[in-house]
């Protein structure tokens, strides 16, 4: 029987421990940033991942092969659940076309072509020490992973960072969850340590040594920094990370430069494998949910009672939150920002790293998670080139119209195809990951937004594509007055046979001197008549008009050599 959130809270539930154990914890943050040109104007065809790919020994990434595309010996059960669970759409996103007889080895462009999302992992980093608040006792958490993930024709890189640790209590694990994954500082309190995040950050190398540490504690630098570049800077230790990715607003050189494009919290999935799920409290699961980390004070609740009225219809997937089945007790919850699932620590499915859900967890899960992100991301980026193509837009040059025109009709092309490459509604058929993805999405507002981002391209191109009528417009006009005005002259020289001056039997000279002053004469009042044109298709139109007596039309003709008539 289902446990619903009445019997968490009520005196049939266990009575609640002072402080749960967290058996085994993973948290994996996942960190969407905008790749900025070095040169606008020159958009690489193969790809950003390609100018990482070069540096070589320069740089600690290292290109990872998709364990589906690469040697069967490597290809494992957890990989083949991973495949399955995805849609054919979705399996050529994540995966590409793969390998068939009809496709040759080294083939550069078909690979390129077959692989819209590249993963690079760096393997320096083997363990990260944190400290929560000063004067706490510092963790160490195991690094599991450290990627970066590309995809073809969008700029859009994500930071993909998994840890692990065993044996926390939940009230550190819930602190972890909130600190851990801040791109940099929210503030200072009155004694100058850093608000929301973690006091220490070091990354450490498999010898124990500190390869790089947090400065969110040293406040002057980042103030400058707003102040000078009105935009965030990124604390040291994740700059590090990135690196020989630069932050745009850096005065570092690199050759791939980002920006940040979502709010400065990372979004975070988490697992956590406890002693007996039914000990948590509502409170424990909403501090979960909503990542606000541990309880302070008396409030037994982060929020108004108002506000979490309504918190397991929204936020809580509570399909195996049953006493039977082969993970018992087993709760999802998402808040778009974060994708947590609870579980029995007893229970040997929930802990299976090949089957069970940790498996899941680390593979499908992720993968719907990164999706819908990525998603966000490419959506959030779009509306940030429409915006930086208005600002350069000056409507007195024309240079800056054609390249508006340029950026606007090429952010037009990308999103096309964005929508048929990476824009799907539907990316499986299984119900638990069907029911995650659609809950992920709907907490991170994605089809507002793609239908906002949409409606803003399409206003964009019609705006164009009406300038573009508009101008055709005004030339056929100034040709139809040119032509009206011509025609009289042609009339009248067709019915005289155009023998004004008999001058068939003269000398060529004197012919061909005929006919350059002819020329010359024909030329100019061409010319004066197309300057002329607007003003003259005025005096046409009151020509034609039936209301304006003979004086009001004279009047009009008048005002075609008035000076500021128009």
């Amino acid at each position: 029987m289902a446990l619903t959130s009445s019997t968490l809270t009520g005196a049939e539930a266990p009575a609640p421990a002072a402080d749960p154990a967290v058996r085994h914890l993973r948290q994996a943050l996942l960190w969407p940033v905008r790749l900025m040109p070095n040169d606008p104007s020159r958009r690489e065809h193969h790809g950003p991942w390609q100018v990482l790919r070069d540096l070589g020994e320069a740089s600690p990434w290292r290109e990872e092969v998709k364990d589906t595309t690469g040697d069967s010996a490597r290809f494992q059960e957890r990989h083949y659940n991973e495949f399955v669970s995805f849609l054919p759409y979705v399996q050529r996103f994540l995966y590409g076309e793969g390998r068939s007889p009809s496709r040759r080895e080294g083939d550069a462009t078909g690979s390129e072509r077959d692989s819209p999302m590249r993963v690079f992992r760096r393997r320096d980093v083997t363990s990260v020490r944190v400290t929560a608040r000063e004067g706490d006792a510092p963790l160490v958490l195991d690094v599991v992973h450290c990627d970066l993930y590309f995809f073809f024709d969008v700029d859009v890189v994500l930071l993909h960072l998994e840890v692990g640790i065993d044996g926390l209590p939940l009230s550190q694990a819930q602190e972890l969850l909130y600190r851990f994954g801040r791109a940099y500082p929210a503030g200072w309190d009155a004694d100058g340590s850093a608000l929301h995040c973690m006091h220490a950050v070091e990354w450490l190398s498999a010898d124990g040594s500190v390869l790089a540490r947090s400065d969110a504690q040293q406040r002057e630098p980042f103030i400058a920094h707003v102040a000078q570049h009105r935009a965030p800077r990124i604390a040291a230790h994740w700059a590090w990370l990135m690196r020989p990715l630069v932050s745009d607003h850096s005065d570092e050189p690199g050759a791939l430069r980002y920006r940040q494009i979502e709010y400065y919290r990372m979004p975070v999935m988490a697992y956590l494998a406890v002693d007996d799920p039914r000990s948590l409290t509502r409170d424990d699961f909403i501090r979960l949910g909503l990542v606000t980390g541990a309880g302070a004070g008396s409030a037994p609740l982060p929020y108004a009672e108002a506000h979490l009225a309504d918190f397991e219809q929204r936020h809580c997937y509570d399909r195996f939150w049953v006493d039977a089945g082969a993970a018992p007790r087993t709760r999802y919850l998402c808040s778009g920002h974060a994708l947590v699932v609870v579980g029995d620590a007893r229970s040997d499915f929930f802990c299976c790293r090949e089957r069970g859900v940790l498996a899941q967890f680390r593979h499908q899960h992720f993968l719907l998670f990164l999706i819908a992100h990525f998603q966000k991301a490419a959506l959030l980026m779009f509306s940030d080139q429409l915006v930086e193509a208005l600002k350069q837009l000056d409507i007195h040059q024309t240079a800056s119209v054609k390249g508006f025109k340029r950026a606007i009709r090429a952010s037009f092309e990308r999103f096309l195809r964005f929508t048929h490459r990476y824009w799907f509604h539907e990316i499986s058929e299984q119900a638990q990951v069907r029911a995650l993805s659609h809950l992920c999405c709907t907490h991170l507002a994605l089809d507002p937004l793609y239908a906002e981002v949409k409606e803003r391209i399409a206003d964009m191109n019609n705006y164009l594509d009406t300038d573009s009528l508009r101008r055709q417009a005004n030339t056929v006009v100034r040709l139809t007055v040119v032509t009206l005005f011509g025609l009289i002259g042609t009339v009248t020289t067709g019915f005289l046979g155009m023998n004004l001056l008999a001058e068939a039997d003269a000398p060529l000279w004197r012919k061909a001197g005929w006919f350059a002053v002819v020329f010359v004469c024909t030329t100019w009042l061409t010319l004066y008549t197309m300057i002329k044109s607007q003003r003259l298709s005025d005096f046409i139109d009151a020509l034609s008009s039936d209301r304006l007596s003979v004086r009001g039309k004279l009047a009009a003709l008048g005002r075609v050599w008035r000076a500021g008539s128009d």
